[in-house]
């Protein structure tokens, strides 16, 4: 098995979704009577006996399968990334042959093998895939085989790009359905992000029960360019290290204990082996897995290591195999060879076709949960408080009351908060549906069955959160602003998927609070509202929506508006403090629906007019005291409420007809100018500029500017902080009258 095997017969009979392969071989030995028959029935979701021997070598045709397409598909563009996903073979097909179809990863880079095991079983026949040609033609295109997974492909539970991110879906999906094995591949080259184990450690003390999720660690020593981080430990170390994580079972299937081709590196090829050989580690890795989802099942917490080398059967190994570029192709010599070492006879091709649609009760398109909507509890009308227009209300406690409400209306509502709902002025979400803790408080609002996700850590809170949204279930995730940025990346790519889902889903719903201005005691640490820049820029994506309520009744609009949303992201900025009230519930939706409403206008005068656009709640206090200077003065003021400005750009300006759910309502020119026409329009944000650009675009007045934040400072007071970003009354008046000269 270490020679580039035979070509076949030129008569022999080609499947015909062969169409594409260039490359067949002579049957391997003992091929009728260990590979003609798939061990998976008809009828059947798995093999009956993973000791078999026919089960080993039909692990391991599946495993070539798997490497000779990836090698294929990426030679075809002489673009993509064979090599990890090649290591990764023989616990892929073995995980397919246990029936274990949910499978996520961690590993963008391993997209060319997982398209290829939903090639194999049929799941891309849903987008027009029948042929390997037409696989190929695909691969790396516009709506094609995107380059890094996406949940867009049929088949693909949950999209993959960034690490350290696969782990929060196969938690999710374990948490939503019990009984089902999650399993995700996790790449050692990733093993430097610390958010992998951690994230798993912590979701195993709140959730002690659910341990049906299985990470498969490929452990093949190398990264993207180099050796991976971990390259230098041996076997037990690493076994040492997971269980240091809290796993009680781990189980290591190293390739070099069988190696008889006398390889040096502490890494081995188990291709170069000889069929004996081969067949014995495939062997292993299947009965290791199916130990390992038993226990997964059983209520252990168990990982699955399998230690190969990096592009184990493809062109070449190491780093030097992680990725083809333009030369790569496949009428290359070392592209040839290594194609021809993973070719099979056209029967073999039928057999591991068979075992791969019939694995888990059918193509993953038709069977996956994440191929169906999950159903969710009704949630009937939430119990909305209407604080009287000129009192002042904590807008954040305004929210937590609705949160309590969603949660006690849906079991499965997780609420997830690092740095705590109390020290946000939410303590009643705490108190009506408790902190998930192993250790029993009613003083802290702590209970083993809470609903509330308490890691210290922003990327497993918006991690598991995201993954909920995502698999079909609520969840909202709770930070300071100044935080966000530490779980953002995992929210963006979630709401790209969202948009590219063939499915509805529960939108991915954020609330940030305790804003720059009222952390001025806390310095700069906890001053850092720029990430409303990076929310403003995905507005245009089309399905993302930062809103910013103005007061404690629009936020209750806000988030009964972002509950009921599908396939999009919804964040909310708003204060812990109490605040003026300035709307009703009947303006406060207006202005959410709309896009932004009037909460000010002068009496008719003969000044000049001047427009205040503002997002934020907190950011008013000054705007209005400028107001009463600037009306002294003898001008006329209007202050906007820019409540949710994506309903503010043009339609052109947005990609809203590219997504899933689309929302095509943009407010149109004559109620856009009737709300900021005026002589001079100032813009005005206790966060980045960013959010104001649909108006400043827009805008037809002669004259205009924008107040914004620049940096933080340690300061006793809100006034003082608006003082060093001058954005004080007297700083805004002074440059109304500038402007107006």
């Amino acid at each position: 098995m270490n020679s580039i095997a035979q070509p076949i017969a030129p008569d022999a009979a080609i499947p015909a979704f062969c169409e594409g392969i260039e490359h067949f071989a002579a049957p391997w030995p003992e091929f009728d009577r260990l590979g003609a028959v798939p061990l998976i029935s008809e009828g059947s979701t798995a093999i009956a006996d993973p000791t078999a021997p026919a089960a080993a070598y039909q692990t391991l045709l599946g495993a070539d399968a798997l490497r000779y397409l990836t090698l294929q598909v990426t030679g075809a563009k002489g673009s993509g990334h064979p090599g990890g996903f090649a290591s990764s073979a023989e616990a892929y097909a073995s995980l397919v042959m246990l029936g274990h179809t949910h499978i996520v990863t961690e590993v963008g880079h391993h997209a060319p093998g997982f398209y290829s095991a939903m090639f194999i079983d049929g799941s891309l026949e849903e987008m027009g895939i029948h042929t390997v040609m037409q696989m190929r033609a695909r691969f790396r295109e516009r709506h094609g085989l995107l380059g890094h997974l996406s949940g867009a492909i049929p088949g693909i539970l949950a999209p993959a790009g960034p690490l350290g991110q696969g782990q929060h879906f196969a938690m999710a999906g374990a948490l939503l359905h019990p009984g089902t094995l999650f399993p995700v591949t996790i790449g050692d080259g990733g093993m430097g992000e610390p958010y992998v184990l951690n994230a798993m450690m912590h979701f195993h003390t709140a959730y002690p029960q659910v341990t049906n999720f299985l990470p498969v660690l490929i452990w093949n020593g190398y990264s993207q360019e180099h050796h991976a981080m971990c390259s230098t430990w041996g076997n037990q170390e690493m076994i040492a290290y997971w269980k240091g994580h809290g796993f009680e079972e781990v189980i290591l299937v190293d390739a070099r204990d069988f190696d008889d081709s006398g390889q040096d590196s502490a890494y081995a090829d188990s291709t170069y082996f000889s069929l004996e050989k081969r067949l014995a580690f495939a062997g292993a890795v299947l009965s290791g897995m199916d130990r390992a989802a038993r226990a997964a099942l059983g209520g252990r917490l168990t990982a699955f290591i399998v230690k190969q080398m990096k592009g184990a059967g493809v062109h070449t190994v190491g780093s030097k195999s992680h990725n083809l570029y333009p030369k790569d192709t496949l009428d290359q010599p070392h592209i040839i060879e290594g194609l021809k070492r993973r070719a099979l006879n056209p029967e073999a091709w039928e057999t591991v076709r068979a075992n791969f649609r019939r694995a888990g009760g059918g193509p993953a398109a038709k069977t996956v949960v994440t191929e169906r909507e999950l159903e969710l509890p009704e949630l009937g009308r939430l119990p909305m408080q209407e604080f009287p227009v000129g009192d002042k209300a904590v807008p954040a406690t305004a929210m937590g009351a609705l949160v309590a409400a969603v949660g006690k209306a849906d079991p499965r509502y997780v609420v997830s908060n690092a740095d705590g709902n109390e020290a946000s002025a939410m303590k009643n979400i705490n108190d009506a549906l408790k902190i998930r803790h192993p250790t029993l408080d009613p003083l802290y609002n702590q209970e083993p069955t809470g609903q509330v996700y308490e890691p210290l850590n922003e990327d497993a809170c918006a991690g598991l959160a995201a993954g909920l949204a995502l698999f079909g279930s609520r969840a909202l995730w709770l930070s300071y602003e100044s935080f966000a940025i530490n779980g953002w990346p995992i929210v963006q790519t979630v709401t790209q998927a969202m948009a590219e889902l063939r499915r509805r889903t529960p939108a991915m719903v954020c609330m940030f609070t305790a804003g720059a201005l009222e952390q001025g005691r806390n310095g700069w640490t906890h001053q850092r509202p720029e990430i409303e820049n990076y929310f403003a820029a995905m507005m245009r994506n089309g399905n993302v929506f930062p809103l910013f309520p103005c007061d404690a009744n629009q936020i209750q609009v806000a988030y009964e508006w972002a509950t009921q949303a599908s396939n999009k992201g919804m964040v909310i900025i708003a204060s812990k403090s109490p605040l003026p009230v300035h709307t009703t519930l009947a303006q406060a939706r207006e202005g959410i629906e709309k896009g932004a409403i009037s909460l000010y206008e002068s009496a008719n005068g003969d000044g000049s007019r001047v427009v205040f656009a503002v997002t934020g709640d907190m950011v008013l206090l000054p705007v209005f005291q400028a107001r009463d200077k600037l009306e002294a003065a003898g001008f006329r003021v209007r202050i906007v409420s820019v409540a949710n400005p994506r309903r503010l750009y043009r339609p052109t300006d947005v990609a809203w007809d590219s997504v899933s759910q689309p929302d095509n309502l943009f407010m149109d020119d004559d109620h856009f100018n009737a709300l900021f026409d005026g002589d001079i329009l100032i813009g005005v944000t206790g966060g980045a500029s960013g959010s104001l650009e649909p108006v400043t675009l827009r805008t037809r007045a002669a004259r205009r500017d924008v107040f914004a934040w620049k940096r933080g400072e340690t300061t006793a007071s809100p006034d003082e902080l608006f003082q060093v970003n001058a954005m004080t009354g007297e700083d805004i008046a002074a440059r109304v009258k500038d402007l107006a000269r």
